[in-house]
């Protein structure tokens, strides 16, 4: 029986995958303006599941990124910046017909975004089954993945066997549907291919926008979370971004404070919420089932969460485990 001290667990030494797309938004150096009034832009590394492996780095936890990159210099500089941050790239492939993906990004005064993508296709979009590493896969002890690499194929065949071999290899499955509109050919599309998969995943996080999507409801409340409920899932989160997340588990339910912080920026933060959550509970999935301890894993993936809001872009920002120990002690 696990013990119920309140004590935060350890960062895991399990591997933890993460499969999807990896990217370069350009942000605007003034926030507050649209796209065409920008005056400039800067390179901004990112793509949710590369984040996520990074922030599980960043907290000493040991991550791996699955998927494709142009073989170009964009591609090169992500698959470096994965390196010089500690993630495995063994998974990764170049594709020398297309280009690395790009975003523009609006960056509103209140720190929210709006995106315009180029990928007609982008590399990440032309992952095959055949380029996977399933060694790599087979060796992790949590499986992570977004919603992106449903849109087209061959890549939403290669998520869909990628995560098979994961399951069979016994990973947790860990997916946040990171919902980005603009990318699908429909809002119903979208709703259609990200619940496709909702059965498998034994932990999903959604935000307050992705649960209306998803529900059709204006609600974000118990009721409206618990209609996304699977038999299968171990943990459902509802991040509520300055409102903090709640959290459902098939014994128990509440929810965990936020911590206020100066917002400049909100790109990155649900990844660094993911990535410092399965980084405490990689090696020891019991805290799943441990109400007091997985407050205390939630705290900490808030304060991660926040401090990512406090500097321009997503990596740059992603906390150390001492960066948000001290934010917790300041509280």
């Amino acid at each position: 029986m696990a013990s119920s001290t309140n004590a935060l667990p350890p960062t895991g030494n399990g591997l933890i995958v993460s499969f999807g797309e990896m990217l370069i938004d350009f942000v605007p150096t003034v926030s507050g303006v649209s796209l065409a009034e920008a005056p400039g832009f800067l390179k901004a590394p990112g793509g949710a599941p590369a984040n996520v492996a990074i922030a599980v780095a960043r907290l000493g936890g040991k991550a791996a990124f699955v998927g494709k990159l142009g073989d170009d210099e964009f591609g090169h500089m992500l698959a470096g910046i994965l390196k010089e941050n500690d993630v495995r790239s063994d998974g990764i492939n170049f594709d020398q017909g297309a280009r690395t993906a790009l975003a523009f990004v609006t960056l509103r005064a209140d720190g929210e975004r709006e995106f315009m993508f180029y990928r007609n296709p982008s590399a990440d979009m032309l992952l095959t089954p055949e380029d996977l590493n399933l060694e790599l896969i087979r060796s992790a002890k949590v499986f992570h993945y977004g919603s992106i690499s449903l849109i087209v194929e061959p890549c939403r065949s290669a998520h869909l066997k990628a995560m098979e071999v994961a399951r069979e290899a016994g990973c947790l499955l860990s997916y946040d549907p990171n919902l980005r509109l603009p990318l699908w050919p429909s809002a119903e599309e979208a709703r259609q291919q990200i619940l496709s998969i909702w059965d498998k995943a034994d932990v999903i996080k959604v935000s307050d926008v992705e649960l209306e999507f998803l529900t059709g409801s204006d609600k974000i409340d118990d009721a409206s979370a618990l209609s996304l409920w699977h038999p299968n899932l171990k943990l459902l989160l509802v991040t509520l971004g300055e409102h903090g997340s709640r959290y459902y588990t098939k014994n128990f339910h509440g929810s965990v404070e936020a911590f206020h912080v100066s917002t400049v920026d909100t790109t990155g933060a649900g990844d660094s919420f993911v990535g410092a959550l399965l980084s405490k509970i990689v090696d020891d999935q019991s805290v799943l089932e441990d109400e007091a301890r997985l407050r205390e894993v939630l705290k900490f993936a808030n304060a991660c969460g926040a401090i990512t809001t406090t500097k321009k872009g997503a990596i740059p920002a992603l906390p150390t485990e001492a960066d948000a120990l001290n934010l917790i002690k300041e509280k």
